[in-house]
């Protein structure tokens, strides 16, 4: 029951994080947080924030994690109860759900939604890591690289990795490599 708790937590941070990583590298420089200063690989932006954010960041995993121990868990300072779950609690319910969204539905309708969330988690839990994967073998961001790679084939991704690599924005020069790429690809086929 420990296990499945865990996984599922781990499924829901690996969901969020995928999002996150590809909503942020697609508004970086544009958008209103941080003065649109966070820019190059997602992999980068959490260490170019100000120091502001990380205590905030800090204080809200702090507050949802001891929250979440004391409605699961059985208490920690009891030496036969450590690192067990309490014996009414289902794995991943945390009786959170502000929308209403599972209110007045049955329970077989409720099991094929936890089910999907698992394999949605497992599948975000291997995708996530071969975000982060790419984006420290090859130092540019996600997307345009899987583009120009994907128009252009190996020897344009070596083009656009040698031209962006240190560059001052990488993010930039990478978005202006696969306009150029796609743009030759398009005369090509005149």
């Amino acid at each position: 029951q420990r296990y499945a708790d865990v996984e599922i937590t781990h499924g829901r941070v690996a969901m969020l994080a995928a999002l996150g990583f590809l909503v942020g590298e697609q508004v970086e420089g544009s958008a209103f947080l941080f003065d649109a200063q966070v820019t190059g690989p997602a992999i980068d932006h959490f260490q170019q924030v100000p120091t502001l954010f990380w205590g905030l960041l800090g204080a809200v995993i702090f507050t949802s994690e001891a929250s979440r121990i004391q409605f699961a868990w059985q208490s920690p300072f009891q030496a036969d109860k450590l690192f067990l779950l309490k014996d009414d609690f289902t794995p991943g319910d945390y009786k959170f759900d502000p929308l209403g969204l599972s209110a007045g539905k049955d329970v077989e309708w409720l099991n094929d939604i936890k089910l999907k969330e698992i394999n949605n988690g497992r599948v975000a839990m291997i995708a996530i890591s071969g975000m982060v994967a790419q984006e420290l073998v090859n130092g540019i961001n996600l997307i345009p690289a899987d583009e120009v790679l994907e128009m252009g084939k190996n020897g344009a991704f070596l083009a656009m990795e040698k031209q962006c690599s240190g560059a001052i924005d990488e993010a930039a020069c990478a978005k202006a490599f696969e306009a150029a790429e796609r743009a030759t690809l398009f005369a090509a086929n005149l």
